[in-house]
């Protein structure tokens, strides 16, 4: 077992949990995820860790509790335990010789985007981040944020907080401006990651996007995380979850990715077929 070291609720529905998994944090690098159940009946569930405290032996995961699983998981408390915490999985994000970065975030996207953040900026990059919330009121790691970044721009779609728009408007004007960036990671939305790509594919620049598709075991086998990428099928669990954005299939990935909306919507026990009809989410 596993055990809840920390929670914090960070806005209506997203949690910060930081959990004991001593042989896991040791070797954790930016980018890499965990496959988490909260108990034993529970389904898997995928979640990028946001930090990782080596000498503590704790991991750090940010997420929205919107469906069964993560309201499940959000249920749990400072001193219980969840059933398992396996990783860390997929590949590390590719950060070596990067001296100019932008880091693009999009709602709880910027909890994965932050670790990259601020391993850019203890080796020495330039590190502008762009993060952006629908409103004020859904706003997270503000002050990690600044501290991980050279220079910190939130967008807010209505304006309440920050600049008034989205993340691709500041980049293109900090682009325009003669920000000479050799790489853009962007995480967070499909449809934002999709701008973003666009956008840096005019002007020639380095993007790595962080994709998350369908994801059941982490393991490969199952096919369920398959992305197109390059005209070749990918699996992001083992291949990913970082890709280049310039060869993404994002309209398969999108049309994928809202196959199965309204079930995960469901708040509701669903008895799942996998433990012959005795086990639950």
């Amino acid at each position: 077992m596993f055990r809840v070291l920390d929670k914090k609720q960070l806005n209506d529905s997203t949690y910060s949990m930081t959990i004991y998994a001593p042989l896991v944090s040791q070797n954790i690098h930016p980018g890499q995820f965990v496959m988490v159940m909260a108990d034993e009946n529970s389904e898997r569930i995928p979640l990028t860790i946001a930090d990782f405290n080596k000498e503590e032996g704790s991991v750090t995961i940010i997420f929205q509790a919107i469906g069964g699983s993560t309201i499940k998981l959000a249920s749990k408390n400072t001193g219980e335990e969840i059933a398992h915490f396996a990783g860390p999985l997929g590949i590390p994000t590719e950060l070596e010789g990067i001296k100019n970065a932008c880091v693009i975030g999009g709602g709880v996207g910027c909890a994965i985007a932050l670790p990259q953040a601020k391993w850019l900026k203890n080796h020495g990059a330039a590190v502008d981040v762009i993060a952006g919330f629908r409103n004020k009121d859904i706003i997270i790691l503000e002050d990690e944020m600044k501290n991980a970044a050279t220079a910190l721009t939130i967008c807010t779609d209505d304006g309440s907080y920050g600049v008034k728009g989205f993340v691709t408007n500041v980049l293109k004007e900090n682009i325009e401006s003669g920000k000479n960036y050799d790489c853009v990671i962007a995480i967070g939305p499909v449809p934002m990651m999709k701008a973003v790509s666009d956008i840096t594919k005019e002007y020639g620049i380095k993007t790595i996007v962080s994709l998350n598709p369908i994801m059941i075991d982490g393991t490969g086998m199952c096919g369920g995380c398959r992305v197109n990428v390059d005209g070749k099928v990918k699996f992001a669990c083992v291949d990913g979850p970082d890709f280049d954005g310039h060869k993404v299939d994002f309209k398969e990935l999108m049309i994928r990715n809202n196959m199965y909306r309204n079930q995960e919507a469901e708040h509701k026990n669903h008895i799942c077929r996998l433990y012959g009809g005795k086990g639950n989410v």
